[in-house]
Parts: C-alpha cells; sequence; structure tokens
C-alpha cells in the first residue's frame, strides 16, 4: 500500500503539501472512531491517561510520524518520488543500527556488512549530488524513529493509531479552519471530487499505520527493518517508469550500493531463518527419540544384556549430542 501510494498525492493539487497533511490528520482520526466504534475497544482509553509515560512516548510518534508525512507529500508533488523512495530503501538500515544502539540488539557480521554497505551508498549519492541527499535521510531517520517510538509504547496498531491522531487533530483541524478562513483553502471550492479525494486520506493512511503498527510489537526491530524495503521498491519503480524522473550514472551507483545492502540482509535473515528450523527440528528429533520406559519382561542371557547395555548407551549419547546441536542452531 505505501509503495502505490505515489499515485494518491498528484491527485490532491492544487492542494498543498501542508493543507493535505492536515487533512490527512483530521481524516484519519474519523476513520479510527469508526474502526473502534466497530470493534468496542476502548478500555485501553483510561489505561493509557494513567500512564504519562506512554502518553508523552505517543506524542513523540505523533510529531515524527507528522514530519514524514509532510515531507513525503511534499516530495511526491514536486518530483522527487525517486529521491523519497531512497528514503525508505535507507530506512532498513538506519532502523537496525537503531537496533543496536538504543535497544542492544545484537547484529550478525552480515548486518553490520550491509549497514556499513548503506553509508557507502549514502556517501556516493552525497558527492553525487554535491550535498547530502537531505530527503532521503530526513524520511529515513523520521520513520525509523517512528518505529522505535512504535516497539517502546508496544499497543495496539489501532489503538496506538487513535492516540496519536487525537494528538494531531486539534493542530490540523485548527490550521484548516485559518485556511478556509483566509480564503487559501481548496476543501469545497474545487468541487465534491476533489473534496471526496481530500476526505479519502483517512483511509489511505490509517490502513497501512495499523498493519505497521500492529507488527511493531510483534516482530524484531531488525525483521521489521527488512521487510520496510518493499514498498520503496514499487516507489522506485513509479519514480522512473511512470513519472519519468532522471537517472544520472551517480545515482544508479548510490541506488546499486544501497540495494547490495538490502541483498546482504535478505541472504542473512534467509540463512538464519533456515538454521533456526534446522536446530529446532533436530532438537525435536532428539526429544521424540528418547526411548521410553520399557515394561518389565523377562531377563535374556548374560551376554545378550552386555550387548544391550551398551548400545543403549550409545543411542542416549547420540541424541544427547543432537540436543546440544538444536540449541546452538536456536539460538543463533
Amino acid at each position: 500500500m505505501w509503495g502505490l501510494v505515489p499515485l494518491f498525492w498528484p491527485l490532491l493539487k492544487p492542494s498543498g503539501a501542508v493543507e493535505i497533511l492536515a487533512h490527512r490528520m483530521v481524516w484519519s482520526l474519523a476513520v479510527v472512531v469508526i474502526a473502534l466504534l466497530v470493534v468496542r475497544r476502548w478500555a485501553w482509553v483510561r489505561e493509557l491517561l494513567g500512564q504519562p509515560r506512554k502518553l508523552g512516548l505517543l506524542v513523540v510518534a505523533a510529531t515524527v510520524i507528522s514530519v514524514n508525512w509532510g515531507l513525503y507529500i511534499w516530495s511526491v508533488n514536486t518530483g522527487h518520488v525517486v529521491e523519497a523512495s531512497l528514503g525508505y530503501f535507507i530506512n532498513p538500515l538506519v532502523t537496525i543500527a537503531m537496533g543496536v544502539l538504543l535497544l542492544k540488539e545484537r547484529l550478525r557480521p552480515a548486518q553490520w556488512t550491509a549497514v556499513g554497505v548503506g553509508l557507502a551508498a549514502v556517501l556516493v549519492l552525497a558527492i553525487g549530488y554535491g550535498q547530502p541527499p537531505w530527503i532521503s535521510l530526513a524520511l529515513a531517520f523520521s520513520f525509523a524513529t517512528y518505529g522505535l517510538v512504535k516497539k517502546k509504547v508496544n499497543i495496539g496498531g489501532l489503538e496506538s493509531l487513535a492516540a496519536e491522531t487525537v494528538i494531531l487533530f486539534v493542530p490540523a483541524l485548527g490550521y484548516l479552519l485559518w485556511l478556509g478562513a483566509s480564503g487559501d483553502a481548496t476543501f469545497g471550492p474545487e468541487g465534491a471530487g476533489h473534496a471526496a479525494l481530500l476526505a479519502a486520506t483517512g483511509v489511505v493512511t490509517a490502513v497501512p499505520l495499523v498493519c505497521f503498527g500492529a507488527a511493531a510489537i510483534r516482530v524484531p526491530l531488525s525483521t521489521l527493518g527488512l521487510l520496510q524495503y518493499l514498498a520503496p521498491v514499487f516507489q522506485f519503480l513509479l519514480g522512473i517508469l511512470y513519472f519519468h524522473e532522471a537517472m544520472p550514472a551517480e545515482r544508479w551507483a548510490g541506488f546499486a550500493l544501497v540495494w547490495a545492502a538490502l541483498s546482504i540482509l535478505t541472504w542473512d535473515a534467509l540463512r538464519t531463518a533456515r538454521r533456526t528450523r534446522a536446530g529446532a527440528e533436530a532438537l525435536r528429533r532428539a526429544e521424540a527419540g528418547t526411548p521410553p520406559k520399557a515394561a518389565p519382561r523377562a531377563q535374556p542371557p548374560d551376554g545378550a544384556r552386555t550387548v544391550g547395555r551398551v548400545e543403549s548407551s550409545a543411542s542416549g549419547a547420540g541424541a544427547s549430542g543432537a540436543g546440544a546441536s538444536g540449541a546452538g542452531a536456536s539460538g543463533e
């Protein structure tokens, strides 16, 4: 959904980025309230009001995501779709780095390599542009910060979005009222179709954010970062094939390094998942292979009893070794 949203924002012209952002905040609250009425989940409101720390974190989340939204809308509507997509390509690397620095998550060597290649990509792009890719970096850091805060808040996706939109509602509505009073608003003067599109920003905003909020409290931050590069693939292709933005050689070189970093992350994630599954399977087989206690039976001759004891000892040692191997793989 986030990958296709660049097709939507140009439909809202001649509205400016700030006006679109304000409508996005106001109509998102309407969508979320309807959703809460359908699912009948309100008990969280009282609990949240009794937790000032979580409320403070939600204020931070609301502020950061509003910056991200506004900058992204402006980027798309001013011909910077490719640069915006770069921000979301970089975002997984920033998210992983934050996981290490702030959450003390441990990285594997391949992940460290990917982060290093990503830094090299930013340097190449900075040299090519003549300045750092500020739009890309601002989008990457703002959204990575949003993901980190959502991880800390640890409440449901719908509930979290409801709280954030309540925080954003008053300033957004105040701005729209001021815009209307000054005669600069486009909601209404541009026709019913345009007004309907502005109202649809609530749906466009709420649905993917609810999905993201639900995922942020269920998966590791490093995994969340890995999954987030799916959207910029669509955005990049739209920027090149649909919006026909320029791609000079230095931009291709920078993107190639970013894609190399993401390829390393993907390979490492798949390899780790395979090892974890193999370890769990080995442990399961080892546990299933433990011989049950047998019922008493007639004693065989002395020679057969000796062979049986030796075979039993060998079998037990093999099972223990498999269990240790499985535990090691699972730990990795």
